[in-house]
């Protein structure tokens, strides 16, 4: 394999000393929520005194204490401030033509009479299905800017992130958050309204629970383990990453959101769309397949027992591996305790999920993963096992086990 930096420090011992600060605070006693079977170990998740989580308890209160007609009227309001009908656009949806931005781009347009513009930021590596949604999408009605990043310093991105921060999607996830109001600001559009609040829906910080959007201040410490880019980039240059002249490149300023003085200056303002509306997967898949063309996959995605979420890109199941190596929550988890919250299977059943998908090795693209981050086989097995926790995992006849499992 020809390498694409080299490296100053040996990819094991660089591993070891992580960027992740969230790792390092996880509680050593696992506990695993009463009523969905996620564990403690996702960062920042809250249990309360009858060990439900937070994200159980924030979906019984959309259920029971929301008055969604309420929120309806409220969001209509709230358009009425951005809407144009002088040929303009009027709203970015950051879209990927999968199932939940296709359900706000389309329900903008033909519910509320917006006109949205969609920003797509490139996944690494397109899958089949991804892009055949893409256009799908683009073809029912959307007109979608597609941006790509500078594919070698994207990689180089991605390979500190994996090392450091046992991410790789770190790399995307900035540019899928960033890019949108780089182009809001340059097309001089006003809102930018993003799905929904994952820290909420999925297990995180509480603390925007019950507020349309998040402050620009904590947008970085909620979605990026708190890391700057500048100071990811300048540990990037330290350890052989990254060059100076590389780190210095204008393409990283698409990796950064706009200064919260400068969003202000342009008035531009974030929402999330299910704030207002009711979030639930499966029937976001169902309006999509049939406004959108959306198609899931014909096999169920790695790792889980889904087929039509997260579909768009051939190193995604590494995102998710990673997290079940550093929380012992895989994509399993989280696609079983989200469907036992909205009611469509019970706690049972997503145990017995859990167990017999989560963790599941994502083979089917891991050569191509390799050579994308740049990574040989055993370096690869030495980054994991450096994120590997004595309190999560132990090593039974040679093979890794969890400690705890949920029953």
């Amino acid at each position: 394999m020809k390498r694409f930096c080299e490296l100053k420090i040996p990819i094991k011992e660089s591993a070891l000393n992580s960027l992740d600060w969230r790792v390092k605070v996880l509680p050593k006693e696992i506990k695993f929520c009463a009523r969905c079977a996620i564990s403690n170990q996702r960062p920042g998740i809250v249990f309360d005194e009858n060990n439900v989580c937070a994200p159980c308890n924030f979906a019984e209160k959309k259920k029971k204490l929301i008055d969604w007609a309420s929120r309806k009227k409220e969001f209509e309001k709230m358009l009425e401030g951005y809407r144009r009908n002088d040929g303009n656009f009027d709203v970015i949806v950051p879209s990927s033509g999968g199932k939940d931005s296709a359900v706000v781009a389309h329900r903008l347009k033909h519910e509320y009479g917006m006109h949205p513009l969609c920003v797509t930021w490139a996944p690494m590596i397109y899958t089949d299905i991804g892009w055949q949604n893409l256009q799908n999408f683009i073809a029912s009605g959307f007109p979608t800017v597609l941006m790509f990043p500078d594919r070698i310093l994207h990689r180089k991105l991605s390979k500190l992130a994996f090392v450091k921060i046992g991410a790789h999607f770190y790399a995307f996830g900035r540019g899928q958050m960033a890019a949108p109001f780089h182009v809001a600001i340059e097309k001089g559009i006003k809102l930018v309204m993003y799905a929904q609040n994952g820290e909420s829906e999925y297990g995180g910080i509480t603390k925007y629970d019950n507020q349309c959007g998040v402050s620009w201040a904590d947008w970085e410490r909620f979605y990026h383990a708190g890391l700057t880019l500048d100071n990811t980039l300048k540990v990037g240059v330290q350890e052989g990453f990254l060059t100076e002249e590389e780190m210095k490149d204008p393409c990283f300023k698409l990796y950064t959101i706009p200064s919260a003085k400068i969003l202000s200056e342009n008035d531009i303002a974030m929402h999330w769309f299910f704030y207002y509306h009711k979030d639930v997967p499966q029937e976001n898949y169902y309006y999509v397949s049939q406004h959108t063309g959306f198609q899931a996959n014909p096999e169920r995605s790695e790792g889980t027992y889904t087929k039509f979420a997260s579909l768009d890109d051939r190193t995604d199941g590494f995102h998710y591996y990673l997290g079940f190596i550093k929380y012992g929550i895989g994509r399993a988890t989280s696609d079983a305790a989200h469907e036992v919250r909205d009611g469509f299977i019970s706690r049972e059943e997503a145990v017995a999920l859990i167990r017999k998908y989560d963790g599941e090795f994502p083979k089917k693209y891991y050569k191509e993963f390799l050579e994308y981050v740049d990574l040989t086989d055993e370096e690869f097995r030495d980054v994991v096992d450096a994120y590997r926790q004595e309190h999560i995992w132990k090593k039974e006849n040679g093979e890794w086990k969890l400690r705890h499992q949920a029953s």
